[in-house]
């Protein structure tokens, strides 16, 4: 009769290793000479995996549950809104978009997987495949969104500084080829991390199939190779670019504000009416952008800062562990978080997107708040007249002509319409 052993760490320098022991070397009171000590299955791979549960799964999980709800709905309606309405089908849109699917991928995917990990972490029961399409799908979606991402503020960057480029250079086709090329790499360097994962076992010194985990098989430095230059790469670099990015932006910003001061000061009221439309749209747009930016860099910092204390730390203590094991759950609340909180960011700072929620939620007519449609009123001298852009009422016609559109001014509308 045997039974496992678990021998002393100092007999052959390492915590895990095993031996078969007989039953028959222990004393009637059940205790082993030496440093061995009758073990059971169970008890060994506690030792080695701790525990099934994770202590924090019931306050986590009903967390998980609150982002997953609020973030499949709000992307759901985000994809409709885009989707369903041609004029919200422009550039900037169509990278929202791409980045409310790269969202939904991770919640209706990942966060379920991730839910049961709180609950059963061993044994792994979806098998092999499911394994690597997990690992695969965070990956991909880490670098789809930061791409996602940094594209959007280039896309504000042209918007702003160089609007004339806008006709050309922010089309709907091009935006479409962007966010093809976006996926494509993402795939391609997703599949690195993916290939040094899979079912881990334990022998003991046969196969325990209740220890299987989905974790590293490769070499350690290997994986901290991939790691440090994926977050290199598709975090830290991306949002130094995009820092630039939006300093010159708002730079460029600040210096329209002025003279459009000057310009109301010194030109008619209708130009000046002119200027400031143009001037208060890209601004209601860079400033919801920004959000979405400064949002995604802070949710997506512990996740990174998580990889990376992983990668760079070799001799873990049990404090270490523990302050890990927070940063760790942190990291994947917020991780979560940042596909959630965007439809809230659009219906915050987008009177457009807004406007089609509501409208695709309670059935409400739209309000249309195009300047087209808008009633301006402008001083002739000491006579008031009111013109409507889609309609010659008897109003308009000393008027027809008082609104002069500076060129390009209509397509920027149209590409940045939100």
């Amino acid at each position: 009769m045997s039974m496992k052993c678990f021998c002393d760490p100092g007999m052959n320098g390492t915590q895990f290793d095993f031996i078969l022991c007989n039953i028959s070397s222990f004393n009637e009171t059940g205790s082993g000479s030496g440093p061995c000590q009758p073990q059971t299955l169970e008890d060994i791979v506690l030792r080695l995996l701790g525990p099934r549960r994770s202590p924090f799964f019931l306050p986590v999980t009903l967390t998980y549950i609150i982002i997953f709800v609020t973030g499949v709905v709000g992307n759901l309606l985000t994809c409709t809104v885009i989707t369903k309405h041609k004029k919200m089908r422009t550039p900037t849109n169509l990278y929202l978009l791409s980045l409310a699917i790269s969202d939904l991928l991770v919640l209706l995917f990942g966060m379920p997987l991730e839910i049961y990990d709180l609950w059963q972490n061993y044994p792994f029961p979806f098998g092999e495949s499911i394994c690597c399409f997990k690992i695969f799908l965070f990956e991909t979606v880490c670098f789809a969104s930061v791409l996602n991402v940094m594209i959007l503020s280039i896309e504000r960057y042209v918007a702003v500084v160089h609007p004339l480029k806008t006709r050309y250079v922010i089309t709907n086709k091009h935006a479409q080829r962007v966010i093809c090329g976006i996926w494509s790499v993402s795939f391609v360097c997703a599949i690195p991390n993916t290939s040094l994962h899979g079912l881990h076992y334990y022998y003991l010194p046969e196969k325990v199939l209740d220890s299987a985990t989905c974790s590293l098989l490769k070499p350690q430095w290997i994986y901290n190779l991939v790691i440090q230059v994926t977050t290199i790469l598709f975090y830290f670099l991306p949002m130094a670019v995009i820092s630039v990015l939006y300093i010159v932006i708002g730079k460029t910003l600040s210096r329209e504000a002025m003279q459009k001061g000057r310009k109301l000061q010194m030109n008619s009221a209708d130009k000046g009416w002119n200027v400031q439309v143009e001037s208060g749209r890209r601004r209601q747009i860079t400033k919801m952008l920004a959000v979405v930016v400064l949002a995604f860099a802070i949710c997506w910092a512990p996740f990174h800062i998580d990889r990376l204390l992983w990668s760079f730390i070799t001799n873990w203590t049990e404090h270490m562990h523990n302050i890990f094991e927070y940063v760790h759950i942190l990291s994947g609340v917020l991780f979560y978080l940042s596909s959630a909180i965007n439809p809230i960011i659009y219906n915050f700072l987008s009177s457009g997107f807004r406007e089609q929620f509501l409208e695709l939620m309670c059935n409400h007519p739209k309000v249309n708040s195009s300047p087209y449609n808008k009633r301006i009123y402008f001083l002739n001298g000491n006579k008031g007249s009111r013109t409507n852009f889609q309609s010659h009422s008897k109003y308009s016609e000393k008027a027809q002509t008082s609104v002069i559109l500076s060129p390009g001014w209509e397509k920027e509308l149209e590409t940045s319409s939100l």
